[in-house]
């Protein structure tokens, strides 16, 4: 029998309006940069997916180079999409990138128009879409020039390719930079997509500023910290984690899980427990608090994790003191 969606998924979510614009985001997102690769279970895959569109998740984040191998997450995500989301493609957001090193020579990284119209086309082709909602530009370069970058993103959406563009990892003045010149072009900047959670809280220095006063989204991604934001490391690193496992992915290592953090990660737990949520909730809804971001990524490896982290959205307000509690161990 084919895939029949919960017909209650709307009520289940809440959405956030992206910047000036028509889109609204769920305020959780289901993110593919890891879990979706060649090595990991395909019908475990497709629960996860399930379970997030049931629940009312209609943004899915991909970019080429997830996997493992590269292109894998989407690879992934299209045989899904064909066995299961097809009919439901209008109620679906998908986003894609390009930026970190996708193929050998000098054209299959960075920011060159090359570069960005290949890799455009053949994540396309491995979702087996028409277009992506959503093109991003993974990180600045600092060797093509601005307008050249930013002036593929226009084509993109004047072919029909993507319908919005975003950039990710920028600081402020690159951001504010880069808006300027997609504002010129014709074609606004939607959303800006950063590393930000409770213990990498880089984008309060500037960049949350020039996203309120530009009007652009903002959707943040490794908020839980790679899983140390969890109650995963609340009693060491267990073997079955990343860390654990020795996974060389460029997300998390042993030198990240230190005894301090796990102090301070250990007394936000007991802040949580409080709240009567669990740590990764709370780290979620930290994060979701400030109304400039509209969407946190959420990286899942089992369907649960899912619906766990949707029970963040009962209680993303903190008092005073709770913020000032949570301050206080972070800067221990």
């Amino acid at each position: 029998m084919s895939y029949q969606p919960d017909k209650n998924r709307y009520q289940k979510m809440q959405y956030r309006r992206c910047g000036n614009s028509g889109i609204k985001l769920p305020l959780i997102s289901l993110g593919l940069w890891h879990n979706f690769g060649e090595i990991d279970n395909y019908e475990n895959c497709r629960e996860i997916f399930h379970t997030a569109f049931d629940n009312g998740i209609t943004h899915f984040d991909l970019a080429n180079n997830y996997g493992p191998p590269p292109g894998a997450a989407e690879i992934t995500f299209g045989k899904i999409f064909k066995e299961d989301f097809k009919p439901f493609r209008d109620e679906l957001i998908i986003s894609s990138k390009a930026g970190w090193g996708m193929w050998d020579g000098p054209y299959g990284d960075w920011g060159s128009k090359k570069y960005l119209v290949a890799s455009l086309d053949q994540s396309l082709k491995r979702m087996g879409l028409e277009y992506v909602d959503i093109f991003y530009h993974h990180r600045p370069d600092p060797e093509t020039p601005l307008e050249e970058t930013m002036g593929t993103l226009d084509l993109s959406v004047s072919q029909g390719k993507a319908l919005y563009i975003g950039i990710s990892s920028y600081n402020p003045s690159e951001t504010e930079r880069a808006i300027k010149v997609l504002k010129e072009l014709g074609t606004p900047c939607l959303i800006h997509q950063p590393k930000y959670s409770m213990l990498d809280r880089w984008v309060e220095v500037g960049l949350l500023d020039v996203l309120g006063k530009e009007k652009v989204g903002c959707i943040t991604f490794s908020s839980l910290a790679q899983g140390i934001l969890t109650n995963k490391y609340l009693n060491g690193i267990p073997e079955d984690s990343r860390v654990g496992r020795h996974l060389s992915n460029g997300a998390i290592d042993e030198t990240q899980v230190t005894p301090k953090v796990i102090e301070k990660v250990k007394k936000l737990n007991e802040l949580a427990i409080k709240r009567t949520q669990s740590l990764a909730q709370m780290a979620i809804a930290w994060v979701l608090k400030d109304e400039r971001i509209t969407s946190v990524i959420l990286g899942a490896s089992k369907p649960k994790q899912v619906t766990d982290a949707i029970g963040a959205l009962q209680n993303f307000a903190f008092s005073k003191e709770e913020l000032s509690s949570i301050d206080g161990i972070l800067k221990e």
